[in-house]
């Protein structure tokens, strides 16, 4: 069985099948069927020839598009798939491709806004400062003199990406199906969740969204800024938003580096994206380099928060616990608690996960040695998790991202930063920040509604129970221990003691007839108290005996 050739996708099918044929993957394209899309020029690596670079893989999916730029930027996380070499040239991956025409610009931002460019705008430079993926940014001022960039969506790359991704879709849906990699790596829910990722970053509105709810949420970080968006010049394809001055922190000079305070920035900047992950419970997935700028008054500012994601409350706690054995070198713990976030599938070998897991802790707890990158050690749990028959959440791969991203970002501002140190110290701050939000309004009113429901449904649950008390209907099933065994120890032990008190008795009485004059005497002492004594003795001696042999022979 091979995949359906739908003349729509025949050139994507192309494609992809001089991708795989490229790096060495002509069995998939074979198995599937994809060579019936592939023509007599197109390029095959000979057999036995040198496999391609690295860096050609992050090249050939550039000029494949938007939606393969993204895939491999997804790419770059996972390192359950690709090897190292790979994973360091996708994360460099530029997206940045050439621009659109002024003309369509125009077109774009004056069906959206219903207002023509020189009525909205003093100012819209038809140049533009950047040009990406998706869209294109242009440097612009309002009517009231605040200075502003807009961000245009591509024509047409809605209509594009859908027809990729559905390309994508059926063959993943096909490996997982017929190829021992597709049933390990999961391709259709990894492509599912790329998908709902892309549609999201498409509509600028929830950017807009993210923007407002971000400023909110880092409110109390003095050196973090977010851009504001201007919401009424604002729509699914344009998104209107502050224009912030300053310089990519990868574009400064060194000398420029020195004479700013990196180390405080770094810091800040990491416990931002903390309380981020671990309190907020939304976070932005792509902290790199690029997004990150140095305002001039010496502030962070956070821009392109296209790419969000949301985790939920108890996959938090379980990632601070995470985070927490990782700085502090616990392998078998943090072991334990990947466990806990993630789905075993039948072949999962515990074992050796916690084993490989433990060795990786390891290798990068000795600060002395090197800094503890926590975003590279996730990675290569989830690459272990892959290898060991284990599932962990799409949540995790987004994680993993923002943490690798967000080291480079760290490190660029202060090469000496530590975020080992800032995890362990800021646990504290966090924890009483996830209490005190569990004591917001909002859970308290959720928290009262459970409580009443609990209360409406009393009255009828203790009815039922004392109607099945009255009519000796109550029953209690515990499938815990054996009660057998259990009756026959009770029953031992019940004995001994009986036995023990009757010894205990006898060496009693002998002791009273001790004081009773006779004329019957053993050994010069009163008879019968000599005689309970032995009586009392042999009796301690046969249970003494009882126990130590009668036990330790039941135990073997």
């Amino acid at each position: 069985m091979v995949i359906s050739l739908k003349p729509e996708h025949l050139k994507r099918y192309k494609d992809i099948a001089v991708l795989f044929m490229k790096y060495g993957r002509s069995d998939l394209v074979k198995t599937s069927g994809l060579s019936l899309a592939l023509d007599e020029d197109s390029p095959v690596m000979a057999e036995g020839g040198v496999p391609p670079e690295a860096s050609e893989l992050a090249a050939d999916l550039e000029r494949l598009g938007p939606t393969f730029i993204k895939l491999g930027q997804l790419l770059s996380t996972r390192a359950d798939i690709l090897p190292p070499p790979y994973l360091e040239a996708l994360a460099r991956l530029q997206d940045n491709v050439g621009p659109f025409s002024f003309a369509d610009v125009e077109r774009i931002v004056e069906d959206d806004l219903g207002v023509r460019l020189s009525k909205a705008f003093n100012r819209f430079d038809s140049v533009p400062m950047a040009s990406a993926s998706l869209g294109q940014v242009h440097r612009a001022e309002m009517r009231d003199g605040r200075e502003v960039v807009v961000k245009i969506q591509r024509p047409d790359i809605r209509e594009q990406i859908a027809q990729d991704v559905a390309a994508l879709e059926e063959l993943a849906t096909f490996l997982d199906s017929h190829t021992e990699m597709g049933k390990r790596y999961d391709f259709a829910q990894m492509l599912s969740e790329f998908r709902k990722s892309l549609l999201r970053e498409l509509d600028y509105r929830d950017e807009a969204g993210h923007l407002k709810e971000f400023a909110e949420n880092l409110r109390d970080f003095d050196l973090i800024i977010i851009p504001r968006p201007v919401e009424d010049f604002t729509s699914s394809r344009v998104l209107t938003m502050d224009y912030i001055h300053g310089k990519k922190i990868t574009a400064l000079h060194p000398i420029r580096r020195l004479e700013i305070n990196g180390t405080r920035l770094a810091e800040q900047l990491f416990r931002a994206y903390l309380q981020q992950i671990l309190v907020d419970g939304v976070f932005h997935a792509d902290p790199h380099p690029g997004n990150v700028f140095l305002t001039e008054d010496e502030r962070i500012a956070l821009l392109d928060l296209g790419m969000v994601s949301r985790i939920m409350s108890g996959f938090q706690d379980n990632l601070l616990r995470l985070l927490l054995a990782i700085s502090d070198g616990r392998g078998e713990e943090a072991a334990d608690i990947t466990i806990r976030m993630g789905t075993r599938k039948e072949n999962f070998e515990e074992e050796e996960f916690t084993r490989d897991v433990s060795d990786i802790v390891a290798r990068h707890t000795d600060t002395s040695l090197t800094k503890i990158d926590a975003g590279r050690v996730v990675l290569e749990i989830q690459r272990i998790a892959a290898e060991r028959g284990f599932r962990l959440p799409p949540e995790f791969t987004m994680i993993a991202k923002a943490l690798l991203n967000l080291d480079q970002v760290v490190y660029t501002l202060a090469p000496n930063f530590d975020p080992n140190d800032v995890i362990r110290r800021y646990a504290s701050e966090i924890m009483q920040q996830r209490i005190l939000k569990s004591l917001a309004p909002g859970n308290l009113m959720t928290n009262l509604l459970d409580v009443k429901d609990f209360l409406e449904r009393l009255p009828s649950r203790v009815n039922k129970i004392l109607d099945a008390v009255g009519n000796n209907e109550l029953e209690l099933k515990v499938d815990a221990i054996d009660e057998k065994k259990l009756m026959e120890g009770l029953q031992k032990v019940a004995n001994r003691i009986t036995v023990g008190l009757v010894i205990a008795s006898m060496i009693i009485g002998a002791s009273l007839l001790m004081r009773v004059e006779t004329t019957f005497k053993l050994f010069g002492y009163p008879g019968l108290a000599i005689i309970f004594f032995l009586a009392a003795a042999a009796a301690a001696v046969w249970l003494l005996v009882i126990i130590l042999y009668y036990d330790e022979t039941a135990e073997k």
